[in-house]
């Protein structure tokens, strides 16, 4: 048997007597310094475990079906007018397209998501607007200026009520301000409000007359609204019906513009200017949607390429107080690439509990601002 002795006898690491060993200041410093180093390397490599990091990657697509990708989307906004709504597309490469209309449809919408009219067509509120006088210049009061108290007394008392709904902080409605009270004073001397009684101009203040404006769905500024004597009745819905003029805003225009509203009831009758059955409509003329909410739906091809869609209030001669627009909106659907087939449908579907859902995230889902008395909601 082996004794413990003839074991020891094999060690490579044979230790010397602590009485045999003497410190000295250089060792018990250098002792401390490693010590430190170990400690805070311990410490740095612990806080880099513990963190988190975000990693970045572009990997480009190689496919060789198509050099777009194409964006199906169905999303309702209940409180964005489809007078304004506008669908901008833009990526890294430097490609910006604005108000694209081409695939794209609107239909406006009540706060309930239940449609309340055929297609709405943008028409001449994209084109370049003309406005005529200086902006400085002081041309006095033409205009009646109106209030939630007596706006549906003037609406329904005279057969025409042009209204300019604006905001003094604007600068179109600063600018449409000179050549809209010169023409105020030019139909008021043709048509006096007191002996003729067909035709009265207004204007209303919309930071002072919020509640009117919300009620008649005025999200930009200047609106120029029409009202017609009988057809401010509500109808199944409960809204307003109304015009919007989308025509330059000098003052010739403007005369003309009024001009041939009160035509029809001077050389035909009263009533059928009331029922618009006249065949003199101006081109610049047409019905603004009748409630403030709009539903987007189309398709877009964009590059393969990282980049953003954006859905905003967006006008070449009108302005938006941001604090006011309600820009909630329920994605019906929003989806990228080639649509799938039923048969595919169906595949995803069985696949999802094991691959994950990574078909239609969005759809169904709502992101709703919520109210309080600065947003414009017109319910």
């Amino acid at each position: 048997m082996i004794s413990v002795g003839k074991l020891k006898s094999v060690d490579f690491y044979r230790k010397i007597p602590r009485d045999l060993t003497e410190a000295s200041l250089s060792g018990a410093g250098l002792s401390v310094l490693a010590t430190l180093c170990m400690l805070f390397l311990f410490g740095m490599e612990l806080s880099n475990y513990m963190a988190v990091n975000t990693s970045t990657s572009v990997i480009v697509d190689r496919s060789t079906d198509e050099e777009f990708l194409r964006i199906q989307l169905n999303i309702s906004f209940p409180a964005l007018s489809c007078e304004f709504a506008s669908v901008d597309v833009s990526d890294v490469l430097g490609t910006n397209r604005l108000n694209i209309t081409k695939t794209i449809r609107k239909f406006p919408i009540d706060p309930n998501l239940r449609s309340t009219g055929s297609e709405f067509f943008s028409g001449h509120s994209t084109r370049h607007i003309k406005h005529g006088d200086d902006i400085n210049e002081d041309t006095g009061e033409g205009s009646v200026s109106l209030t939630s108290n007596n706006f549906d007394q003037y609406s329904n008392e005279y057969p025409i009520l042009v209204v300019n709904f604006y905001a003094p902080w604007c600068f179109w409605s600063n600018k449409l301000r000179p050549s809209w009270e010169k023409a105020a004073k030019i139909i008021r001397e043709r048509y006096d409000p007191e002996m003729d009684g067909r035709i009265l101009i207004g204007k209303v203040d919309c930071t002072e007359q919020t509640g009117l404006c919300n009620r008649n769905h005025v999200q930009g500024y200047p609106s120029i609204r029409i009202f017609r004597k009988g057809s401010d009745i509500r109808d199944h819905l409960g809204h307003h019906d109304h015009e919007s003029y989308y025509g330059d805003r000098d003052t010739e225009s403007l005369v003309a513009m009024m001009e041939n509203l009160v035509t029809p009831i001077k050389l035909e009758s009263q009533t059928l200017a009331l029922e618009n059955k006249s065949g003199n409509v101006s081109d610049v003329k047409k019905p603004a949607p009748v409630t403030g909410g709009c539903r987007i739906e189309g398709f877009l091809r964009v590059k393969k390429v990282p980049g953003n869609l954006i859905i905003s209030a967006h006008s070449t001669s009108h302005s938006f107080d941001p604090s006011l627009m309600n820009m909630s909106h329920v994605v019906t659907h929003l989806s990228f690439g080639k649509l799938m087939s039923a048969r595919m449908l169906t595949d995803m579907k069985r696949l999802a509990p094991y691959i994950g859902a990574s078909h239609g995230r969005l759809d169904g889902k709502a992101f709703i601002t919520p109210r309080d008395a600065k947003e414009n909601v017109t319910s």
